[in-house]
């Protein structure tokens, strides 16, 4: 049975490597991506706030924006809460044609105009998620990623020691030859992240697969998931010219916590503006609450507080902090960092493994019987054979 484990082990690592080495290199990227994306481009994220100045109206902002990218419909707004931080307006002419502009809110000074599909964390999601194809590629992460749950399974069942042995599989040798280190390094490493590495795997799978997210809310619901969408509602007949700060205001004193807020506009005419605000101050991150509201006009339409969801939707808002290591701040951000680089380890170093015992050993001139080195050294430090080798 070890030894059936240890072939399909063997074959389904070679089949989907690289795809793993792929997503968790970029999976780990996107661990610190709100961190990051700010440090490598600070000038497009920060302003300075002039002493005792206040925003300027969100709605002479997006004007400015409008007026300056006229071919460009306004898709969203997204407002941070520190005084420092730009306003980023998204604008799109199309799916694959979109437009970030960070905006001085204190001077309406446009800072930069950048394509979406050219910001770095941008392409590093699309490879994580599409690796870059498309639909294709979703379908590949997907199979690659319900491998990667096998191997987990299957490493563990191989990595488990005998009694005698524990230790050995609990440390790994340093001073050891560069085949044994290898190995030490594939499977105790993985041995010591592996829990961490297939809960993330798992979540990633709601993503790739609609009858897992489906599951979730069968499980905790009872009934599938229905799509949330904005409510329908006809626009003003006479627009009120200020009803973006009208709707930020609401906003405000509905949600009267610490947090981010992103004000999405709908593609079709007759649906409300779709205003979403996160709380930063709670125990665990993505806890977010919804307002709609009639375009043009600033009405309240309907209000979704994150407190009365369902519970399925409660479990399903904590799948992506999970994944990405964002449930509890740095403590799991940083667990989730460290898991994902070793998760990118075990394909290139399983590879070695693989490839040292494709070498064909010369006969000894002790005999044709003599044991191959790594085995020796194995049996020297007490500890079984990994699988595959005889």
């Amino acid at each position: 049975m070890k030894k059936i484990i240890g072939w399909l082990h063997l074959w389904l690592g070679i089949s989907s490597g690289l795809v793993v080495l792929i997503v968790a290199l970029t999976g780990s990227l996107l661990v610190f991506e709100d961190e990051l994306d700010p440090l490598f481009h600070p000038s497009f994220f920060y302003v300075t706030a002039p002493a005792g100045a206040r925003p300027l109206s969100v709605d002479v902002l997006a004007k400015t924006v409008q007026a300056q990218y006229p071919d460009y419909k306004l898709y969203d707004i997204d407002i941070e809460q520190e005084a420092g931080r730009s306003m980023i307006f998204t604008l799109r002419k199309s799916k694959t044609d979109g437009l970030d502009v960070a905006v001085n809110q204190y001077t309406g000074d446009i800072i930069e105009g950048v394509k979406e599909q050219r910001r770095f964390f941008y392409v590093v999601l699309q490879l994580h998620r599409y690796l870059c194809m498309g639909t294709t590629g979703k379908v590949i992460t997907g199979i690659s990623c319900s491998i990667f749950l096998i191997l987990v399974l299957t490493g563990l069942v191989l990595w488990w020691p005998k009694r005698n042995t524990r230790r050995q599989r609990m440390q790994v040798k340093w001073n050891a030859s560069w085949k044994r280190l290898n190995w030490d390094l594939h499977a105790i490493l993985g041995f010591y992240v592996h829990i961490v590495i297939f809960v993330i795997a798992l979540m990633g799978l709601t993503w790739s697969y609609e009858w897992v997210n489906n599951l979730i809310f069968l499980t905790f619901d009872g009934k599938p998931y229905k799509k949330m969408t904005a409510p329908k509602v006809t626009p003003a007949k006479v627009a009120n010219t200020a009803y973006l700060d009208q709707v930020l205001a609401t906003t405000d004193s509905l949600f009267a916590y610490h947090g981010p807020i992103k004000i999405r506009f709908s593609e079709k005419k007759n649906e409300a503006v779709t205003v979403s605000r996160q709380n930063t101050d709670a125990a665990v991150s993505n806890i977010t609450s919804f307002a709609y509201f009639e375009q043009g006009s600033g009405r309240l339409v309907k209000v979704r507080p994150y407190e009365k969801e369902s519970r399925g939707m409660k479990a399903r808002r904590l799948v992506y902090p999970i994944h990405t290591g964002s449930l509890l701040g740095w403590p799991t951000k940083i667990i989730a960092l460290i898991a994902a680089l070793v998760a990118a380890s075990l394909p290139v170093t399983g590879l070695c493994i693989w490839l040292n015992r494709k070498k064909k050993k010369k006969p000894s001139k002790a005999g044709k019987n003599k044991l191959p080195d790594d085995v020796l050294l194995l049996r020297k430090d007490s500890v079984s054979s990994p699988a595959g080798i005889s």
